[in-house]
């Protein structure tokens, strides 16, 4: 990242020096909260930033930070989840991550790394000068202002949706007088609703990220948190799902231009055929791509990553790829493999097949290795049992998990807009519209026809301010073409995101709108099928995202809606099928939901 900026943003030479805290604890201040003789805030000795390279500079200093959270903002959301399960090979402190059994020593739980990166974006949000313009009259720095707004409330996010209840800090602590102030504690709305009301990112949601040279083979507008997403994230959170969809919609229906779609595409795992021997896998090959040429398409699926060191010695390598992969540098040793509930929810799926005759095939449930039901995970998982060890001539399971080939970190794409629309516009009363997301993909007729007819005049209306222009849906995923115009004969774009691994989804018997007869009141059926989908919702987050680290933040959102924790108990516990999942601790306590640390962060 050094290398990067100074060979490729700015030629002059500045300098700096480093603002050092050497801090006492107290029970009533933040100095909690800043290891001693800690190198925090990059400052160049101004009172405001107003120089290109000032800014890049701590621009850049505020994602170096960024990357010390990186690794924790996966496992923290994948181990404590049901997606994956611990081996003999797992840390004793990533097993206790597993176990919600997680005290203050262990490596995983270090509030600090997260404070580093808002004290960062607090000094540089106070001392940037966001009013200088160039000679035509263009703001100068306004883009990497939104960024690191961005940044800083995606970071709170982070930090108060693992802790639950956090110390509140807005401005530069720069002195140890400051550090040892008493500071509010915020809980997750709380959070949310200062960076919805009060923090002004509204006014910069149509600010483009900063775009510098790309650094080799990455593309740098990809290191930038869009601040419709955080926006999205922290209304979805807040439990105010109108206006989560509508910053997931505009989103989708901007990034390209102007009301010009960012289609989920057609690229899926699929069978090629109806005797199950052969499937193409485009789904895998294009959905974690990072490099420059695919960045620039605009159906390219990656949306913000944080960019990794290359080498262990060297700044912040990430350790996803040792966790994940059997490699070298563990030993071949992996420490996360699939859960049992994950293994069965995918085989549970009916892969459907719609041939060019015009009939509905499914898969057979007994296909081998893992290619029964949907194809996704046979696709990202790959395990071979009895291979040896080149270097001692031992045994081992081999793993690879395809997600983690790659050095980086993704933490948006495409698809998980998509999802989190359904889910925000399912709580928000549109549980249709959210199933045809998951089922066909949504166009102008489907909307007319599958969805308005179902609910009010005045809901209507409303959904009306939810057109995907420009969508093409696709007819099949063999070449049977379905006679009906929601259906495109050009160039297909979208899909259902069930449809990514199993089959075509539209004719698919067992994939179906929830809908419970006896209910004759349509406001009660509209309120059962808010769960029934929101568990459909559910189901394909897991399916589409495993291994990514979302699941115990899904899981937690809807427990926390639902106020429910039986629910979050249950599913946690299931992980691995009838096996004992290791959790001794209370799952119905909302208290170990979070992590805790000193007595002084946590709920």
């Amino acid at each position: 990242m050094k290398k990067f900026i100074r060979k490729h943003i700015s030629k002059s030479r500045v300098s700096f020096h480093i603002t050092l805290f050497s801090l006492l604890f107290t029970l009533s201040s933040c100095s909690d909260f800043f290891d001693q003789e800690s190198t925090y805030i990059v400052d160049t000795e101004t009172e405001h930033l107003t120089n290109a390279s000032d800014t890049i500079y701590s621009l850049t200093g505020i994602l170096n930070k960024v990357q010390a959270i990186a690794d924790r903002t996966v496992l923290l959301g994948e181990a404590r989840g049901d997606l994956v399960t611990v081996t003999e090979a797992t840390s004793a402190d990533l097993r206790a991550v597993a176990n919600f059994n997680i005290d203050d020593d262990n490596v995983y739980n270090r509030p600090v790394d997260y404070y580093a990166i808002i004290n960062n974006c607090n000094y540089y949000i106070a001392k940037a000068n966001t009013e200088q313009k160039n000679n035509r009259n263009q703001y100068i720095f306004r883009a990497e202002y939104a960024a690191v707004k961005a940044i800083r409330a995606w970071t709170y996010l982070q930090l108060v949706t693992t802790y639950g209840r956090v110390p509140f800090i807005t401005e530069p602590i720069t002195t140890k007088e400051e550090s040892d102030r008493s500071y509010p504690m915020y809980d997750i709305k709380q959070i949310c609703n200062y960076f919805i009301n009060e923090d002004k990112l509204q006014e910069l949601v149509d600010e483009d990220t900063p775009t510098y040279r790309d650094i080799k083979s990455l593309p740098s507008k990809n290191f930038y948190i869009p601040v419709r997403l955080v926006l999205a994230d922290l209304n979805l959170w807040a439990e105010n799902y109108f206006e989560a969809a509508k910053y997931y919609f505009d989103y989708l229906n901007n990034r390209n231009g102007k009301n010009t779609i960012y289609p989920t595409t057609d690229y899926s795992t699929k069978w090629n055929n109806s005797e199950w021997t052969s499937w193409n896998y485009s789904w895998r090959v294009m959905t974690f791509g990072e490099s420059v040429e695919k960045s620039v398409s605009k159906t390219n699926e990656l949306i913000t990553l944080i960019p990794m060191d290359s080498i262990p010695s060297e700044g912040h390598y990430s350790q996803l790829r040792n966790i994940f992969n059997s490699r070298a540098e563990n030993d071949y040793q992996v420490s996360l493999v699939p859960s049992q509930y994950l293994i069965n929810l995918s085989a549970a799926q009916r892969y459907c097949y719609a041939d060019n005759y015009g009939d509905v095939l499914y898969a057979p449930t007994t296909i081998e290795n893992y290619m029964s039901g949907d194809l996704r995970l046979s696709q990202v998982w790959e395990t071979k049992e009895n291979y040896t060890n080149p270097v001692n001539g031992a045994s081992y399971t081999y793993q690879r998990i395809y997600k983690y080939d790659t050095k980086n970190i993704q933490i948006y794409r495409r698809t998980l807009v998509y999802l989190r629309l359904a889910e925000a516009l399912n709580r928000a009363g549109y549980p249709r519209y959210a199933f045809q997301i998951l089922s066909s993909g949504v166009n102008t007729e489907v909307l007319n026809d599958s969805i308005l007819p179902h609910y009010t005049a005045d809901a209507q209306k409303i959904m009306d301010n939810f057109h995907f222009v420009g969508t093409r849906l696709s007819s099949s995923t063999g070449g049977y073409v379905v006679n009906t115009s929601a259906y495109s004969k050009f160039t297909v774009n979208t899909i259902g995101i069930h449809s990514r691994g199993s089959g075509f989804t539209p004719a698919n018997e067992y994939y179906q709108m929830p809908y419970n007869p006896e209910i004759k009141d349509s406001l009660q059926q509209i309120a059962w099928q808010q769960d029934k989908v929101e568990e459909m919702i559910i189901d394909e987050e897991a399916l589409e995202f495993a291994f990514e680290g979302y699941r115990y933040y899904d899981l937690l959102r809807a427990a926390l809606r639902r106020n429910d924790p039986a629910w979050l108990e249950k599913k946690i516990q299931g992980r691995n099928g009838t096996a004992p999942s290791g959790i001794s601790v209370d799952l119905k306590d909302q208290n170990n939901w979070f992590l805790h640390w000193k007595g002084r962060i946590g709920l």
